[in-house]
Formats: structure tokens, sequence, C-alpha cells
């Protein structure tokens, strides 16, 4: 009778030491799952998530605060809807260098922090910054573009490496040489923000 008693005692030891090292192993994995994750990541489960339509608040690295429904994700960059900005149905193009914080309801935290869904991928997810603003420029838009600087407005003429050739000139107005005030370069690592209406 004692000898089984002893073999349960055993058991029973061996059982919660095989719980505990199963769980100091998924608690490892978790770290390690958390400290992979990208902020574009985060963006990106947020935006899947409940309470989407709301918006998500940003800060950006100049101060200002906006909130913004985002529509698509690429490597860099997110385009989202200004949902405060007040004028039309404006969007914009956000690089993520521009981010200083986002802010998130309590509600939102666990929703950034889930793993991401198996999911294809898609060509918009290796598409970065210089790219989309190419395919502005080709399109003759005419944007907002907000820098450390100020915001300017105008139409992009060539968009190089790292950076891109500017027309300034009045929203309103066609690009034409007659209307434009002066021509910028301006190094893509200082756009906050591009604004499209």
């Amino acid at each position: 009778m004692r000898w089984d008693n002893l073999f349960d005692d055993l058991e029973g030891q061996l059982e919660n030491e095989l719980n505990a090292e199963d769980l100091d192993l998924r608690a490892e994995e978790e770290r390690l799952r958390l400290g992979r994750l990208s902020l574009r990541q985060r963006l990106t489960a947020i935006s899947r998530g409940p309470g989407r339509q709301q918006g998500t608040r940003i800060l950006l690295v100049g101060g200002e605060s906006l909130l913004v429904r985002p529509t698509t994700f690429g490597r860099d960059w997110l385009a989202a809807d200004l949902l405060d900005a007040g004028r039309g149905d404006p969007q914009c193009l956000l690089p993520f260098t521009a981010i200083a914080a986002v802010i998130l309801h309590p509600a939102q935290v666990p929703v950034s922090l889930e793993p991401e869904a198996e999911a294809t991928a898609r060509l918009v997810d290796r598409i970065g910054l210089p790219f989309v603003l190419r395919d502005l420029c080709r399109r003759r838009k005419i944007l907002d573009i907000q820098t450390a600087l100020g915001t300017v407005t105008g139409t992009i003429d060539r968009v190089g490496r790292e950076h891109l050739d500017l027309a300034v000139h009045a929203r309103g107005t066609a690009r034409r040489a007659a209307e434009v005030q002066q021509y910028r370069i301006v190094p893509l690592s200082q756009i906050h923000l591009v604004r499209l209406d």
C-alpha cells in the first residue's frame, strides 16, 4: 500500500514538472513571437479587428494627430481615408517612418497582438513608397506633401530612388509652367504625409 502512494506521488510530481515545462515553453514561444511583430503587422491587425470603422489615431513625427481608416498596406507605407480632415473624402499615403505613435483603445491592444492569419502574399505587400509615388506622378495628381517644414501643394514631376521632384503650384490649377511657383527636390525620408483629394 505504501508503494502505491509513493508511485502516485512520484507520478503527480512528474506530471506537474512536465506541465510547468510546457507552460514555460509556450511562454517563451509567445515572447519570441511578440519580439518579431512589426508595426505594419500590428496596424494590419487593428485594421481588420472590431471597431475598424471608427479608425485609428496616429501621431506623426511632426506632432500632428490624424484619425485614419487604413485601406491598403504596402511594404513601408499605408494608404488610408482621413476621417477628421473635414473636406470631401480625402485619402493619404503615410510612410511608417513618419509615425511617432499609434493611440490605441484598451480593446485594440489584444487585437493588435493577435497572430496573423495565414494569408497568401499579395503584390501590394512588397510595393515600396517610391513605386506608389511614381504612379501618382504618372497620373499627374495634385497633392499636398507634408514635411517638417510644412505642407506644399503641387504635382510630382519625377521620383528618384530616395527623393522626388515637386512642381509647387496652387491647388485647383493645372500643372503648367506659368502656374508653377517653384520646383523642389524632397527627400522621401522627409515626407510625413501625402494627402490626395
